[in-house]
């Protein structure tokens, strides 16, 4: 049987405390909407235009980022364009102007 001896630096490696990462989670920003008809109708404005410059279907995600508004502040709008007819969905949850 033969015995390794170990190096300072081995031995010095093995005694060293692990390291650790710490994972740090950001909370998640709230999104507050005011539910009413004058904020309602700038929202609808936004999700218009942003239909209009984009000339194709778009999801509700991808119109929030066009219009450069929240999800629920798309949804707003296109709660109100619905209303008024200005907007069909489509099979695939693609919303265009009518």
């Amino acid at each position: 049987m033969t015995v390794r001896k170990t190096t300072k630096k081995e031995t010095a490696k093995a005694t060293e405390p692990k390291k650790t990462t710490v994972k740090r989670t950001v909370a998640a920003k709230k999104v507050v909407v005011a539910l009413n008809a004058e904020n309602a109708g700038f929202k609808a404005g936004d999700v218009y235009q942003a239909l209009a410059a984009a000339e194709k279907p778009l999801s509700a995600t991808e119109i929030a980022k066009v219009a450069n508004i929240s999800t629920e502040e798309a949804f707003l709008g296109m709660g109100w364009l619905f209303k008024e007819g200005k907007i069909v969905a489509s099979e695939d949850d693609k919303i265009t102007l009518a």
